[in-house]
């Protein structure tokens, strides 16, 4: 008989001493929130915001071809990353849907470091390992000894430098976005990485499972100092959406391709990967949908599957795929595949909230840049 264990953030304990809600989120026990979810989303705008993010996949590819593996695997030309440096992309299937949306970071010449969502990591991993066939690079899931703290916010510069060696604080304030480095943070060797999910400058630091609670401790201490808090999933939703990133099995799933997803500037139709035939020709093609942003005038929120109809109420003309009341705007804001004619901003229609037909109308996403 074959035992099976529920994965489990190494930080787990940390968050019931401080009191977190936890939810189920792909099989892990997350904290949802330790508070107010409300007052963890206006933090992270503010100050800052600490997450627990261990549930994330990581995968490592390594080896002399393992920048040409990842070119036919996924849809952007990751051989082309500089050292240090990360790129979003996709994985998709021969069909041109999606399989996953993930991070690349490459950290030297042949070992490249893919960061998966966590619902997908599994599959991730599986189609990176059939995808290296007849490459000379070796594909190494990592992710079940592998935990991630993610520190976001106007203050997470300052909360970084304030846990370095005096030798590494120049090298944080300089750190690119989307780039990566080597760092000693609270007297633990990380990788130290400048990306986020919130619409906020911020990093994220991966450290192996043992180390994760003395990390955790040290960066909690440190963003307290400066008024921040441990932030959950919820807040980290309504950050996002208010960013204007997808959320895989919302914006993206296999049955969504890049295109009207608004993620066609991540393909490149210039190399051979899986899926490329099938992109080139939907390519070609105008989508009979396309991803807006939708602002509604009232205070009710439109939530995922929710059916989007036309001014008049009467067609319905789309899907709602995220929904939520911005705690940052005042306002409901939304993502939503509608009618590719009805694209244009400025475009009012309407939204059936419950039995009700709710005004929004199509804003352009992002629906906040930070200043």
């Amino acid at each position: 008989m074959t035992l099976t264990t529920t994965p489990a953030s190494p930080l787990l304990s940390e968050h019931g001493a401080l009191g977190a809600h936890f939810t189920d989120f792909a099989g892990w026990q997350m904290p949802l929130k330790y508070d107010s979810e409300l007052a963890e989303h206006h933090a992270v705008r503010k100050t800052a915001g600490l997450f627990d993010l261990s549930h994330m996949g990581e995968i490592a590819v390594t080896g002399p071809e393992s920048g040409a593996l990842l070119d036919h695997a996924l849809a952007g030309e990751l051989s082309k990353i500089g050292v240090g440096r990360a790129k979003y992309s996709l994985l998709c299937n021969a069909d041109g849907g999606v399989i996953d949306d993930l991070v690349v970071y490459r950290l030297a010449n042949e070992h490249f470091l893919v960061v998966a969502n966590a619902a997908n990591a599994p599959a991730v991993s599986r189609e990176l390992v059939a995808r290296a066939e007849g490459f000379s690079a070796t594909v190494d899931d990592q992710s079940a000894e592998t935990a991630l703290i993610a520190v976001q916010g106007p203050a997470a510069q300052e909360i970084v430098q304030s846990l370095v060696p005096d030798r590494q604080v120049e090298a944080v304030a300089v750190l690119k976005y989307y780039a990566v480095t080597r760092a000693v943070v609270a007297g633990i060797d990380v990788l130290l990485a400048r990306t986020g999910y919130t619409g906020e400058d911020g990093f994220e630091l991966y450290v192996p499972n043992d180390q994760a609670v003395q990390l955790w401790r040290a960066l909690l201490d440190a963003t307290a100092a400066r008024d921040g808090v441990p932030a959950g999933l919820a807040c980290r939703d309504t950050l996002r959406l208010e960013a204007g990133m997808a959320l895989y099995g919302h914006e993206l799933t296999l049955d969504t391709n890049p295109y009207e997803a608004g993620l066609g500037k991540v393909v490149r139709l210039n190399k051979e990967f899986v899926g490329r035939d099938a992109l080139q020709t939907l390519s070609e093609q105008a989508p009979q949908r396309v991803l807006v942003g939708l602002a509604g005038t009232g205070r009710r929120a439109a939530r995922a599957e929710y059916t989007v109809h036309d001014a008049s109420g009467g067609t319905a003309i789309g899907t709602i795929t995220s929904g939520a009341l911005s705690p940052t705007l005042g306002h409901p804001i939304a993502l939503a595949f509608v009618d590719i004619a009805l694209r244009e901003p400025g475009t009012e229609l309407t939204v059936d909230i419950r039995g009700k037909k709710e005004p929004f109308v199509v804003t352009p996403s992002p629906f906040y840049r930070r200043s």
